[in-house]
């Protein structure tokens, strides 16, 4: 498992989720090991800090948590960095612009375009 984990801690997280599909070997290693979710739930931390403290503070782990937020801290990240904020209609966003999200991080996008 020591060298599995290696090479597969050198994937991204879309990558590791289909290994992890690919067979019962590959399966074990990556559902079992935390220190290969550990480091992309610090990447998506660093968009959606209350969400994953909040996951985390229950004892979700770390690949729960990072399931749990991924895509929210992609299109968060999207919106914060204003890609969306010269859109001239709805039906002009693409279809991965909207996700479910708190009240909070929606002030935090509407802050953000206000300051642009």
């Amino acid at each position: 498992p020591g060298v599995s984990c290696r090479i597969f801690g050198g994937l991204d997280v879309e990558s590791l989720c289909h290994a992890a599909v690919t067979c019962k070997g590959w399966h074990r290693v990556i559902e079992g090991s935390e220190r290969l979710w550990r480091h992309h739930c610090l990447s998506v931390r660093a968009v959606c800090r209350r969400e994953v403290d909040c996951d985390r503070a229950v004892f979700l782990s770390h690949q729960i948590t990072l399931l749990r937020n991924y895509w929210k801290s992609k299109v968060k990240q999207e919106w914060l960095s204003g890609k969306y904020s010269n859109v001239p209609s709805q039906n002009s966003l693409p279809e991965k612009s909207m996700y479910p999200m708190d009240v909070d991080t929606w002030g935090e996008i509407l802050e953000a375009e206000l300051e642009r």
